[in-house]
């Protein structure tokens, strides 16, 4: 019995030191329905929400969320809405419903979620809980049929960087960081009980065709596809402001080389003088000089992010367009016949 007893102790600390990474967030249908419910509520007012469940192996579940309160950002604020969420997990745990944090979810407007906020919120969360996830909710896209859920997290090496503070051209080119390396997208399955897929079993109809199968055959989408370009040019027009960061940093670095030569063919000159004078040479070097200052590198960062928008939105108006073009080829053939 002892033997049984430390061999089972011995595998949980095994497992606790080595743990499988992250490869599915199983989430309950429930959860689900009450993500959709807050943030078509308050759209297009971005809201927030804490999700709760249970980390087991390789798979994150998610079996409840329960949404925070819509309010202006103060100090006040923020006590309030750490003694909410204190409060809301003390009432879930006094009803035998899990309780314990395993991320947020968060509404977004057409996938314009990568920001710095999103970054800061997930290192805070990473202090206490070490595989958290974030699930991003559109409600935009609902009307065009598509479940928008996404589930996030930080990728290691990206976590690594951010903590170190340096994100110059030549860390990443030293690391092979590239913008896709930020996030990582984590495979979503929504699970049921048997008893709720029983009751979705009843309640689905007979009728071969409905009219929302129909609906599906609507072609326009004008209104999301203006909407996406305009967030496009706006983030092309926030990527050429980082541009000009950069080219504005060489400029000045270059300048300075230029400096730095000047003043030491000068020196040298002078040393040269004082050497054929029997005087000691001055150093090369002066650190006082401000042209030996260096200039601090921008971060590219804020670069990264904006170029993972400008894909999202490409991405996404690259698959409404497709999907348009095979919904007017079916709806030809069915005109022909």
């Amino acid at each position: 019995m002892a033997t049984m007893a430390r061999s089972f102790l011995q595998a949980i600390s095994k497992d606790e030191a080595v743990a499988p990474p992250l490869r599915v967030v199983q989430i309950e249908g429930l959860a689900v329905l009450k993500i959709i419910k807050h943030c078509k509520e308050f759209a297009p007012t971005l809201v927030t929400g804490q999700l709760l469940g249970l980390d087991v192996g390789s798979v994150l579940e998610i079996t409840n969320c329960f949404p925070f309160p819509v309010r202006d950002e103060d100090e006040e604020v923020e006590a309030d809405g750490a003694n909410y969420q204190l409060e809301m997990m003390r009432c879930l745990r006094e009803v035998n419903v899990d309780n314990n944090t395993v991320g947020w979810y968060q509404s977004t407007v057409l996938g314009s979620y990568q920001t710095v906020e999103l970054i800061e919120t997930f290192m805070n969360y990473q202090e206490n809980i070490k595989r958290c996830v974030c699930i991003i909710y559109d409600p935009s896209k609902a009307d065009l049929g598509v479940l928008a859920l996404k589930a996030l997290k930080l990728s290691d090496s990206f976590m690594e960087l951010y903590r170190g503070g340096n994100f110059t051209g030549e860390k990443l080119r030293e690391r092979n960081f590239s913008w896709m390396d930020i996030f990582e997208e984590i495979p979503i399955k929504v699970s049921n009980s048997a008893l709720v897929s029983a009751f979705m079993t009843e309640l689905e109809t007979d009728t071969p065709v409905s009219q929302g199968d129909y609906d599906r055959l609507h072609s326009s989408t004008t209104p999301f596809l203006e909407n996406n370009m305009e967030f496009l040019i706006k983030c092309m027009d926030d990527l050429s402001m980082e541009q000009q960061k950069f080219q504005y940093y060489y400029r000045n670095l270059s300048r300075q080389q230029a400096q730095q030569q000047a003043w030491l063919q000068k020196r040298r000159t002078e040393n040269m003088a004082r050497k054929s004078a029997g005087e000691e040479p001055l150093p090369e070097e002066d650190p006082s000089n401000p042209i030996f200052k260096p200039i601090p590198e921008p971060s590219r960062l804020e670069s990264f992010l904006i170029t993972n928008q400008v894909s999202n939105f490409c991405g996404q108006i690259n698959g409404v367009a497709g999907q348009n073009f095979s919904r007017l080829y079916l709806t030809k053939a069915l005109h022909d016949n």
